[in-house]
């Protein structure tokens, strides 16, 4: 099987498996505990937030453990709105739903959430964000890399406004860490969620840093761990990998990030160039193991269905929402008609995949798209 799909969920590192063994059975302690199991559980965990502290440019006691991206983007929006509670939260119509299902709680409690518009590659006007924040305005909360189509926005450039205008800046930085430098001194942001399992990590633990001197409600109540902030017993086994696979990517960012992105250029370049009406989607500033494509006339869940038949596992768009069975909401944000939608692709390539893969799954692509479209309604209108 070619997976194809790592934006969805990486396979976990051999030896970041190895290290979180011991803490599943020998040291087995309660981080709470005192004595010598609970001290060697709370040792790891010290050292794990150091290796995540690390890969970000970030302080240690600036690393809140949660248990993935979804609860660090809950904790970073209703932790600092809960503080505002007559004020406005700007965000974007292209965020991952982790952001959005908030963001409409928020609204049904009575806050103002303005969500700004993207052009057709996905990138946000920044003159329309200055323009949108005002005095109420407590939080502005952009992605740093978009989950399906790949583009990476300015951050740096948003940060300065937010800044100017004394408005915190929370990213979700999911999709990118890992995959590009990511620096939150550099990038100037206040808040930053990160994900375990998208960097070849266990599922299940994640990060939110926390400038500090930035001051949030807490989530999750309770016996007060992880400085009052997230209540609960630590995942130990799971923060101890979580740092491990922090340790890799920013030992092998440079390398793979690379790699990959000569591999995504590899793919685009044949299926733009040996298959007839395809779009490649999203900004030139993407991520690079992202590929996008449109297939006109191709149902894009057949194409997954046919792939997966041929060995390659790929997705249409967000893991998180595809048993909803609802159009993207990113590519209608980015004026994508029905058509386009429906006939979309997302591969997106991790640091196992070899050009061999490449190469079976466009010869795969290229018998698929020509049997759905010899059956497609579109035939005559495109002369398939």
């Amino acid at each position: 099987m070619i997976y194809l799909d790592h934006a969805a969920s990486t396979p976990i590192a051999d030896s970041v498996l190895q290290e979180m063994m011991p803490y599943l059975k020998e040291n087995y302690g309660n981080p709470s505990s005192i004595h010598r199991f609970g001290r060697l559980a709370t040792k790891a965990i010290e050292s794990a937030r150091k290796r995540v502290a690390e890969l970000v440019g970030a302080s240690p006691g600036e690393i809140l453990f949660t248990s993935g991206g979804t609860e660090s983007n809950n904790t970073a929006i209703h932790g600092i709105m809960n503080q505002n509670k007559s004020r406005q939260l700007i965000t974007t119509s292209i965020e991952h739903d982790a952001i959005l299902e908030p963001c409409k709680k928020l609204e049904s409690f009575g806050f103002d959430v303005v969500y700004l518009p993207v052009d057709s590659t996905g990138l946000v006007d920044l003159q329309k964000l200055e323009s949108t924040i005002s005095e109420k305005t407590a939080l502005v909360s952009i992605m740093l890399a978009n989950n399906e189509v790949g583009t990476i926005q300015p951050i740096v450039e948003i940060a300065k406004i937010c800044k100017k205008h004394h408005v915190l800046l929370h990213t979700d930085a999911v999709q990118a860490v890992g995959k590009i430098p990511v620096n939150v001194k550099e990038l100037g942001v206040d808040l930053m969620s990160i994900s375990s399992h998208k960097i070849n990590g266990p599922k299940g633990i994640g990060a939110l840093y926390i400038r500090t001197g930035v001051t949030l409600d807490p989530f999750v109540l309770g016996g007060g761990q992880e400085n009052g902030m997230r209540s609960g017993t630590e995942n130990v086994a799971n923060i101890v990998g979580f740092g491990k696979a922090c340790q890799l990517a920013k030992e092998n960012l440079d390398e793979n990030s690379k790699s990959l992105e000569n591999l995504r250029n590899y793919l685009v370049q044949r299926v733009s160039s040996e298959i007839s009406h395809v779009t490649v989607n999203g900004n030139k500033d993407k991520l690079p193991n992202n590929a996008h494509f449109t297939f006109l006339g191709v149902n894009g869940e057949d194409l997954i269905i046919k792939l997966d038949e041929h060995g390659v596992a790929a997705s249409t768009g967000s893991a998180c929402s595809v048993k909803t069975q609802k159009a993207s909401h990113v590519l209608l944000a980015m004026g994508f008609s029905h058509e386009q939608i429906t006939g979309s692709l997302r591969l997106s390539l991790g640091i196992s995949n070899t050009k061999s893969e490449i190469d079976q799954t466009v010869d795969s692509l290229k018998v698929i798209v020509a049997e759905l479209r010899s059956v497609s309604p579109f035939k005559a209108k495109y002369g398939f």
